[in-house]
């Protein structure tokens, strides 16, 4: 990949909300050379989408969030591939990855009390015929996300004392 887009891709994902003028004169270029390379990078899928980390402690909402690893037995020429897309399908489910390790699948899900996502675990992703377990973990505070600290720093608030 060319250096270029590699450039803008790295950006990307660190401030997503950058204005293209902005980061073309970081990169040297033309924001609308930025603004039509970002357009082909989203048709080829490259940049699947964007996103905005909230911390919904602080904005004063209740969420539920939780790991769920998952151990599926895989299909013949479809591996883990049909369940994890059968998976990421519900409106609940954040994100699904093939990991290594003692587990198949890692399921972030997200709801509005402990009972509901347990209810989602137990009454709809369990009794899928291909999943053979599950571990339930959840989220009791986040202190970084997405490669974003979730906590501001308290500021010292001690004098400063100089000889």
């Amino acid at each position: 990949m060319e250096k270029f887009r590699k450039e803008i891709l790295k950006f990307l994902e660190r401030h997503g909300n950058v204005d293209l003028e902005e980061l073309g004169v970081l990169l040297g270029v033309s924001g609308a050379e930025v603004a039509n390379e970002v357009a082909t990078l989203e048709k080829e899928g490259i940049i699947c989408g964007y996103h905005t980390v909230i911390n919904w402690d602080s904005a004063g909402v209740d969420k539920v969030n939780a790991l769920i690893e998952v151990r599926v037995t895989p299909q013949r020429n479809e591996g883990f591939d049909k369940i994890a897309r059968r998976i990421s399908n519900y409106r609940e489910v954040s994100s699904v990855y093939l990991i290594s390790g003692a587990f198949d699948l890692l399921i972030t899900i997200e709801g509005k009390t402990l009972l509901e996502v347990s209810r989602f675990v137990s009454e709809r992703l369990s009794p899928l015929e291909d999943i053979v377990s599950t571990s339930t973990h959840f989220i009791l505070k986040k202190y970084k996300d997405f490669g974003t600290c979730m906590e501001v720093p308290n500021k010292d608030e001690r004098m400063l004392v100089t000889p």
